[in-house]
């Protein structure tokens, strides 16, 4: 009775560590390159950034890799319900871009951004796992903080700061 249970047990086993594997490609220039959501998150006058708790260090709008057997709706569904518990409601891609800048801790340098203006309902909560503190900023709060290079990148970009 177990033996018919063990390839049950390996299919999940499997689809979840392929489900954690990042969705990879090849650059402009031919160097491996991960793909990347981004959630550009306001209330107000106010956006939702989170403090890094995992390399790259700094405030950042919710964002992570799309993995290997997802578009990227479905990752940026996953990435805001897994950092903030929030729930999408609308959500319009705002920019699609290749960084060759951009690093992981994977140890990637060069990601390929697809950046979401969202709308979201709920209440907020931490993912400590995820992040050091989530909270909602100010532009002029904003202007102040440490962010992730990235994420100063979207803000400038879009004229925000």
């Amino acid at each position: 009775m177990v033996k018919k249970n063990i390839p049950r047990y390996l299919e999940i086993v499997t689809q979840a560590m392929l489900m954690s594997i990042p969705k990879q490609g090849k650059s402009k220039k031919g160097n491996l390159m991960h793909y990347s959501v981004g959630a550009l998150i306001k209330r107000g006058n106010k956006y939702l950034l989170i403090d890094r708790a995992q390399p790259p260090f700094g405030f950042a709008g919710i964002a992570g890799h799309i993995d290997k057997e997802e578009t990227p709706k479905q990752a940026l569904l996953r990435e805001v319900e897994e950092e903030s518990k929030l729930k999408i409601e609308k959500h319009e891609l705002v920019f699609k871009e290749e960084l060759d800048w951009n690093w992981c801790s994977k140890g990637v340098k060069v990601h390929f951004w697809h950046l979401f203006d969202c709308e979201v309902s709920g209440k907020t909560k931490e993912n400590y796992r995820e992040t050091k503190f989530i909270g909602w900023y100010s532009v002029d709060e904003i202007k102040k903080l440490k962010l992730e290079p990235v994420w100063e990148y979207w803000f400038k970009k879009l004229k925000i700061i």
